[in-house]
């Protein structure tokens, strides 16, 4: 029998981008899924292949009352909820993203304890590793040093959360796992300037006609990117198979350069435009990859979804779409 067949599941921000997919997921494998939302960054039209397979909430991540409310009843609790912004808006707005991160996460936790949950996904992400660390990344980097500067605040934010998280498994012993996703991507993905990431920033400006297209940094800069589906996967892997409070990386260990990446994005949307590479702009961490080693051991996880794969799935869904 299927672990989430019929139990009770809240997924806070389960209209985003991320949270959706969750939901379609938890959906599918038979749990009565509820979800708590503000819907400033999510959507309803996120939710359309499983409406009437769930409950909505909308409600304010800021307020206890609100928090506790919807957590009643619930078995457990993924919670995706958070502050979330570009690189851009990142820099600009430290204060704004720790703030608002601390507060989110610690209403979830209480709520969570006073409604007795049996368990509590914490979503904290790779904002917490350093600049300099290494490459792959280990969890054991994620308090070494300061988070990167152009995600100060929000990586501080995520790690207090997963203090948060291990402080309440401590004295409370509720179950609590805490993964940290890398660079995920995919349809239904923040496409706004403001909030967008790398990928949905180049998709959007690409239609948009932008030529010259003009990247921040100089190009050689790597990552790997996560599909979505593959991340929601991961999640629900770890909550139901390792409620520890361990970080868990959620990643893949297909790394590209950004100029690479630009080239791939413009092949699949057969769009011929000229790139400029801006070095007067920040590039960012010169390399993020994940060590996947733990979530391999501990869930049994690995992504399964190819970068090529994942952008053909995006770039068809935004064409569809936008």
């Amino acid at each position: 029998m299927c672990f989430w067949k019929n139990k009770k599941v809240l997924v806070t921000g389960g209209a985003g981008f991320i949270g959706s997919h969750v939901v379609e997921l938890l959906v599918e494998k038979g749990a009565n899924v509820k979800i708590a939302d503000n819907l400033k960054n999510g959507s309803l039209n996120n939710l359309l292949k499983v409406k009437n397979n769930i409950v909505v909430m909308n409600k304010d991540f800021m307020n206890l009352r609100d928090c506790i409310e919807v957590t009643k009843g619930v078995d457990i609790v993924l919670n995706l909820a958070a502050k979330v912004g570009g690189i851009d808006f990142n820099r600009q707005c430290p204060a704004t993203m720790l703030r608002d991160n601390l507060c989110i996460n610690i209403n979830m936790l209480e709520a969570a304890r006073l409604c007795k949950v049996e368990k509590f996904l914490m979503v904290s992400s790779a904002c917490v590793y350093p600049r300099m660390c290494k490459i792959p990344t280990p969890e054991t980097e994620g308090f070494v040093g300061v988070p990167e500067p152009t995600n100060y605040g929000y990586g501080w934010a995520k790690r207090m959360a997963e203090i948060q998280a291990e402080t309440y498994y401590q004295e409370f012993g509720l179950n609590v796992a805490i993964a940290r996703p890398y660079n995920t991507y995919g349809p239904r993905d923040h496409f706004d300037p403001e909030k967008s990431h790398v990928i949905p920033a180049l998709i959007k400006r690409i239609f948009d006609g932008e030529n010259p297209l003009v990247v921040w940094g100089d190009g050689e800069q790597s990552r790997t990117f996560m599909f979505v589906t593959d991340t929601a996967r991961g999640m629900i892997a770890l909550i139901e198979k390792y409620p520890k409070p361990d970080p868990v990386n959620i990643g893949t260990d297909e790394e590209i350069k950004i100029k690479d990446l630009v080239k791939i994005i413009l092949e699949i949307s057969g769009i011929k435009t000229k790139v400029v590479f801006d070095v007067s702009k920040p590039s960012g961490q010169s390399r993020r990859n994940s060590d996947n080693n733990k979530a391999i051991e501990k869930i049994g996880f690995k992504a399964e979804i190819s970068l090529r794969e994942g952008l053909e799935k995006t770039i068809n869904w935004y064409k569809k779409y936008r």
